[in-house]
């Protein structure tokens, strides 16, 4: 079995809760990524995908102003590095995201997409 370690990303995007979402949206640009993990401190506090900055540009929102508080998912699921790729995917699947943090003993160690897990399961066979 294939654990989420072996396919996360290291490589987190992260803003302050305070961050607008246009710059949440800049940051994602520029590294490539499908989502930005919104930390107060060193706490996750939430998520901000590229749905969630269409939703806020569907809505006309100012992003400039904007703050990702107002449109990231506060407290989102969260998965420990040792967890089957395949019970990722079940989870992401289910609950209806793509994109999954890595905690370990309450840190951010990666990000995981449903991408990687299936793409895993796929190389698998």
């Amino acid at each position: 079995m294939v654990e989420v370690r072996e396919v996360m990303s290291p490589d987190v995007a992260t803003v302050a809760s305070d961050a607008s979402v246009s710059d949440a949206a800049k940051v994602m640009v520029k590294g490539g990524f499908g989502s930005v993990i919104i930390v107060h401190g060193k706490m996750l506090v939430g998520i901000l995908t590229e749905r969630d900055v269409l939703r806020a540009a569907a809505n006309e929102t100012d992003l400039s102003t904007a703050s990702v508080e107002d449109w990231m998912t506060p407290d989102p699921e969260t998965a420990e590095p040792d967890l089957e790729t395949e019970d990722a995917a079940g989870m992401m699947l289910s609950r209806g995201f793509r994109h999954l943090p890595v905690t370990q003993d309450g840190d951010l160690v990666g990000i995981v997409s449903l991408r990687d897990v299936l793409s895993a399961r796929i190389g698998r066979r």
